[in-house]
């Protein structure tokens, strides 16, 4: 894990992604099933493989793909879900939902940060889909939640700069804003710096080469599988730790 004062999480999907994720040096973990489609919950035995992870590790609580306005059906899966993840001694979880309204589902979300107490908790991009996103910080500061994950309400982080630096702004140091959604070694430093964040968030995925025909036309490879690049990790790490060695002496201004 590196000295950096900003944290690179990674997420990943599956044993070898958690591997690379660390080799390649992350910080922490977002622990999901099913990236391509937002992330899901991870299964028992990935929750059980990322026990000993010599970095903390958030696991998504998210019980089927689709919107977030979750029935009680749902409700008491995820409830099951974070007791399986206290049970295997990870560090939290990441969570969201939205009311039929559109607005942050208050009273879920309560219910299931109360059932991780002591645990770190994650708002995750629901945030995106809501009229006004920075508005989210103060009901999440109020919830007890300790980061946000956000694009900005955009389809991407760089698209959506100006509003993660409202949010950051609004943050005000109560609440860690993580930036996420496109975010690359490439772009990473300029996402720091139009931002202001001390966080950031990407897969480093890359296409898995397979020429395993039965297996798409069985349906059980839909051909779009990816991977945790560790190169890539690598790669974001360098470009965060260089960008925060240069804002260092500026970081107090900036914020």
């Amino acid at each position: 894990m590196s000295t950096s004062p900003i944290l690179v999480e990674i997420c990943v999907d599956s044993p070898a992604g958690l591997h690379a994720a660390i080799a390649g040096g992350a910080d922490r973990i977002e622990l999901c099933a099913a990236l391509s489609l937002g992330g899901l919950t991870p299964s028992p035995g990935l929750i059980a493989a990322a026990r000993d992870c010599p970095v903390p590790v958030r696991a998504m609580i998210r019980p089927r793909e689709g919107d977030f306005r979750f029935e009680d059906a749902d409700r008491n899966a995820m409830l099951a879900d974070i007791a399986t993840v206290r049970a295997a001694g990870l560090s939290g979880i990441v969570i969201g939902a939205q009311d039929h309204a559109g607005r942050l589902d208050v009273t879920l979300l309560k219910a299931l940060v109360a059932a991780a107490a002591g645990m770190q908790v994650t708002l995750h991009r629901v945030v995106d889909l809501l009229y006004d996103p920075v508005d989210a910080v103060d009901i999440a500061v109020e919830l007890g939640i300790a980061t946000i994950l956000t694009s900005g309400g955009a389809q991407t982080a760089i698209d959506g700069a100006r509003t993660i630096r409202a949010m950051q702004e609004r943050a005000g140091g109560r609440i860690e804003i993580l930036v996420g959604s496109g975010v690359r070694a490439g772009n990473v430093g300029a996402l720091i710096v139009a931002t202001g964040v001390g966080a950031v968030h990407a897969s480093c995925s890359m296409p898995v080469e397979s020429d395993d025909d039965a297996a798409r036309a069985f349906g059980f490879s839909s051909g779009r599988e990816r991977t945790t690049d560790r190169a890539g990790v690598a790669a974001l790490r360098a470009a965060v730790d260089d960008v925060a060695a240069i804002m260092a002496p500026l970081r107090p201004t900036l914020q």
